[in-house]
């Protein structure tokens, strides 16, 4: 396949078009497979303009993720906050990730794929602990109204958002049921188990050591 013939841009457009094509390669091949040859050969360009933006696939790649993590953690922190009641929040937040994983495909495929070594960014773990800090007043509220322990509102908090996410792996390949329905079971499941939650599940308290 031969290059497209190249387009004048200025350097701001060409930044944009590369994060736009690298964006598509790393989806579907994952950040081993890309290759800078195959990025410029889509943009229509020579390598050289790719490392003169980014220098180097890492550093594109870099880019792209932190893009990703900064759109997704920016749809909770406008939508979750409208809520005022814990279910209402707790919808909000089902259905503002899936919502991301069904407009953004492409970018949430990159954020479940395995990063480059070394990288401690754009890994599902850490993009689940960002979202789940984004969530956890939810918990830490619920729970202080409870008399329950507040300091295990993060672990509550992560099993949640970890909960969606891999629901939502799940999702984008099976295509169905509808987002709203998905959404609806995972609240189902997350407020009734939130609703009768036992304040002791270890039965600590009842043991003498």
């Amino acid at each position: 396949m031969t290059p497209r013939a190249r387009v004048r841009m200025s350097g701001q457009e060409r930044r944009e078009q590369l994060l736009d094509v690298g964006r598509s390669v790393f989806a579907e091949r994952g950040f081993d497979a890309a290759s800078i040859e195959e990025i410029a050969q889509r943009a229509g360009i020579t390598k050289p303009v790719v490392y003169e933006h980014f220098g180097g696939k890492e550093g594109l790649y870099a880019v792209i993720v932190d893009r990703e993590v900064q759109n997704l953690i920016s749809r909770f922190s406008s939508n979750v906050l409208e809520e005022s009641h814990p279910r209402g929040m707790l919808e909000k937040a089902a259905q503002t990730f899936l919502r991301y994983i069904e407009e953004e495909k492409e970018g949430f495929r990159i954020l479940v794929r395995d990063s480059p070594v070394g990288s401690t960014t754009g890994t599902l773990a850490s993009v689940i602990s960002d979202i789940a800090s984004q969530v956890e007043y939810i918990f830490a509220g619920e729970f202080k109204t409870r008399g329950y322990d507040v300091k295990l509102a993060p672990l509550y908090s992560q099993a949640l958002v970890g909960m969606v996410a891999l629901v939502g792996q799940w999702w984008l390949d099976a295509g169905k049921p509808s987002r709203s329905e998905v959404s609806a079971h995972l609240v189902n499941l997350a407020w009734n188990g939130l609703k009768d939650l036992d304040a002791d599940p270890s039965g600590t308290r009842s043991k003498k050591d």
